[in-house]
């Protein structure tokens, strides 16, 4: 049994090791194959010399974990324009001037007329927030975004995403092995609500949340210093750990501290049920008629150029999809 365990835990990491050099290297992954190699000649020596093959394998280890330790979160890489920036804020009181909020107007679903803003917002004008769920595959996986409405008509939305390079796209799996910083990007809606329902044309769906002034304050200035953290110290994005999903965790935590795990962590799409049986969400009826009064994607493609699409898409009296 024991040695059954032991190269149990040598193929464990030996695929962990080789898929993150996969990851970390992919115009090299020669690599790869070389390290697959030094890894059956390593456990070859143990088939033959258990003390030469303690000896290999450890100090194989040994050099992969001061490697991988290496590898930091960086600010200054060539970065994808839509994610080149990352929102900050300053706070005065009520007043919180926002920098780098992304107002982009896409023309295809990679390619936009791109502008970067600044803007003030008085948070005593802060009318309501919504949580925002956009589904490209599996209904059960979500990119969450929160969107907060002023009473002048304004909405911020902010939304956690992988901060890719310029030559990148998006990997679950790279999300596992350090591959991807973590970004916060706040946009208007027109720019990244569009994008998903109009341009990449995502199930897009919006649930107001049912937040009083305070608490809503309260998750807004979270976002802002969230933002802030990122430009002084950048942080990985994980897969698992450090998502969209459980930063939107972590911001509920500010409302209730003695909030637990639960699986539409790892299921985003389940989210919404979540927040229903926790009494978050508006709307009447069951789940499933607030889940069908929450699509937006036919009323948000139906937008003419010159509409407010904030106002748009939320124009209770015009068709659901």
């Amino acid at each position: 049994m024991k040695s059954v365990l032991f190269w149990g835990l040598q193929i464990l990491g030996a695929a962990w090791a080789g898929t993150a050099l996969w990851v970390q290297f992919p115009s090299a992954r020669w690599v790869v194959g070389l390290f697959v190699l030094a890894v059956a000649g390593v456990i070859w020596l143990r088939l033959l010399s258990s003390g030469w093959g303690w000896a290999g394998l450890g100090l194989l280890s040994a050099l992969l974990a001061v490697w991988y330790l290496t590898l930091t979160p960086r600010q200054d890489r060539d970065w994808a324009p839509d994610v080149a920036r990352i929102v900050h804020g300053e706070v005065a009181g009520d007043q919180v001037t926002l920098h780098n909020l992304r107002a982009f107007r896409w023309q295809t679903r990679d390619t936009a007329e791109q502008t970067w803003q600044s803007g003030v917002y008085d948070l005593r004008q802060l009318t309501g927030a919504d949580m925002i769920t956009s589904v490209w595959s599996s209904p059960d996986i979500a990119h969450l975004l929160v969107s907060f409405g002023f009473a002048d008509g304004r909405h911020v939305v902010f939304s956690v995403e992988i901060r890719r390079e310029a030559d990148e796209k998006f990997s679950s799996l790279g999300g596992f092995f350090r591959q991807f910083e973590l970004a916060l990007i706040a946009a208007d809606e027109a720019d990244i609500v569009k994008l998903r329902s109009n341009f990449r044309g995502e199930d897009v769906r919006l649930y107001p949340l049912r937040l009083t002034p305070e608490q809503l304050r309260a998750v807004f200035l979270r976002y802002v210093e969230l933002g802030n953290e990122l430009n002084r110290a950048p942080r990985f994005y994980n897969t698992i750990t450090s998502n969209c999903t459980t930063v939107v965790w972590h911001l509920v935590k500010v409302l209730k501290p003695d909030l637990g795990l639960d699986p539409s962590l790892l299921l985003s799409g389940r989210l919404p049920d979540w927040l229903h049986r926790l009494g978050v969400l508006e709307g009447s009826g069951s789940l499933a008629d607030i889940r069908e009064q929450a699509r937006i994607s036919t009323r948000a493609q139906a937008a003419p150029a010159e509409a407010d699409f904030s106002a748009w898409i939320r124009e209770t009296g015009r068709p659901a999809p």
